[in-house]
């Protein structure tokens, strides 16, 4: 859910973003 956040809070940094958080986040959810 956080991911699908900072994707519309930042589309333009959604990149980035998407980096730290998928590799962070995905190893949370999994």
């Amino acid at each position: 859910m956080a991911k699908a956040k900072f994707e519309r809070n930042k589309p333009h940094c959604n990149i980035g973003t998407i980096g730290h958080v998928d590799h962070g986040k995905t190893s949370l959810t999994a």
